[in-house]
């Protein structure tokens, strides 16, 4: 057996959501259809998720808000923490969500817009119930190599990733998700450099997003630095069972909830 890490390594399907029907894409396009929410969540805490998050990934470039009463519903059948985003750009919107049964918020180009949303959230709900969401593609010509992408990896903000985490930090942020555009939907693994760049400019929790396709992947995800471990496709098409993903990582010496 491997050395045994200290901190717990948490799994957590994501439900990327089109229209109220869990969606997946690759590089944030060629987004096919992956099932009805509710059944999805439901089967997942079933399974053993330690978390889930449920992410509205066109309503931001729709200008809406989010879909309440489909966030309600799968609330209603998850048994674990439920982390909400998309389309949340106040915090009367915020509470909304909170309000029909998330955990959790999660903002990402409203925050980018708009910094201080993110003081206002952590006022409001305190920071454990504020998640930031960093979507990232590879640019060489800014300092860390990373660029921060708004409305859902469509548009280039100039702006380094790293920065942008580190400035998300300063307003109390303690859990951090970034996803790689270059690596997700491929399921060639995890963007590690990115993880471990943000791992060691910030001391907030990091969410491994993007790429994952075997079980060593999200193995190195978490000896990258990652606390918590996000997939979407290798769970929805039945690809990886997350039992015997935990089985695997303990087996390698991560700290996972049997």
């Amino acid at each position: 057996m491997e050395k045994q890490t200290d901190k717990q390594v948490l799994i957590m399907p994501c439900l990327d959501m089109q229209a109220g029907r869990v969606v997946k894409g690759v590089k944030f396009v060629d987004i096919r259809d992956a099932g009805d929410p509710v059944e999805c969540a439901r089967a997942y805490c079933e399974a053993g998720a330690d978390e889930l998050a449920m992410l509205d990934i066109t309503a931001t470039v729709e200008s809406r808000q989010p879909l309440l009463d489909v966030i309600a519903r799968v609330a209603e059948v998850t048994t674990v923490p439920l982390t909400v985003g998309g389309g949340i750009e106040s915090v009367a919107t915020a509470l909304a969500v909170i309000e029909r049964g998330a955990h959790r918020i999660s903002v990402s180009s409203a925050a980018f817009r708009r910094p201080k949303l993110i003081s206002e959230l952590i006022s409001e709900f305190g920071p454990e119930r504020v998640v930031v969401a960093i979507d990232v593609d590879r640019n060489p010509s800014l300092p860390s190599g990373y660029e921060v992408y708004i409305d859902g990896g469509r548009t280039a903000t100039g702006k380094d990733a790293i920065e942008w985490a580190k400035e998300v930090e300063s307003y109390g942020v303690r859990t951090i998700l970034p996803t790689s555009k270059f690596a997700d939907g491929m399921q060639q693994g995890f963007d590690l450099p990115l993880i471990r760049a943000l791992k060691e400019a910030t001391s907030a929790k990091i969410v491994a997003s993007g790429g994952a396709g075997t079980m060593e992947h999200f193995y190195e995800a978490a000896q990258a630095g990652a606390e918590i471990l996000l997939g979407a496709s290798v769970f929805h098409f039945g690809i990886i069972k997350i039992p015997e993903l935990k089985q695997y990582l303990k087996s390698r010496g991560v700290n996972v909830r049997l």
